[in-house]
């Protein structure tokens, strides 16, 4: 059994559904706080996701010592670097939304396993995604639609639902879009023994 130190429900579904024994817990950051003074450390998005995964990790293993603890995060930068966190409100998501219009962006999917508050395995996932030119009309039925679920969501989309419709090319895991570089971290689980091989 590992914990996931994470209330993410997406997280949970894909363990849950890939037959991996987990409870959840949440890890108690204050991700905003963090990624601002990651920021200021001049961090790019790809290590900005595995130092917030980290520190998720950490400050459960703190509580469970003896335990692997699971912690992820993920960030999203345009194709000229910019990153782009979770909307604040609506209007921020027509913001986003049309800020990803047309363009291309990375999503980096982390995820760290911390054992006895020491980081034993990591693993970053770069997912390469077109969003296709959308209307100001699409983006506020889209909103209308699914927003209990989006406003949640880095990049304000769900791939596994209506935000299929937002992409004209996806180049990488379905897996690191939903929240999880899960092959990999299957992978290590069974070299542990957690997972039958």
């Amino acid at each position: 059994m590992i914990v996931l130190a994470s209330q993410s429900a997406g997280r949970a579904a894909l363990l849950k559904a890939a037959g991996v024994p987990f409870e959840a817990l949440h890890p108690g950051v204050d991700e905003e706080a963090a990624k601002e003074a990651l920021r200021a450390d001049g961090l790019d998005a790809r290590a900005l996701a595995d130092a917030l995964a980290e520190l998720k990790g950490l400050r459960v293993s703190r509580r469970i010592p003896g335990t692997l603890v699971l912690g992820c995060d993920q960030t999203l930068s345009l194709d000229d670097g910019q990153m782009i966190d979770k909307a604040v409100d609506r209007e921020d998501a027509v913001r986003i939304l049309t800020l990803l219009s047309g363009r291309t962006h990375h999503l980096h999917s982390a995820a760290v396993i911390v054992h006895g508050g020491v980081p034993v395995w990591r693993h970053v996932e770069r997912v390469r995604m077109t969003v296709r030119p959308l209307s100001p009309a699409f983006i506020e039925r889209y909103l209308d639609g699914d927003w209990d679920l989006l406003r949640w969501c880095v990049g304000c989309y769900r791939i596994e639902g209506p935000g299929a419709q937002l992409f004209t090319k996806v180049e990488g895991s379905q897996f690191a879009i939903q929240g999880l570089p899960l092959l990999p971290l299957l992978d290590f689980l069974r070299v542990r023994g957690l997972l039958p091989s």
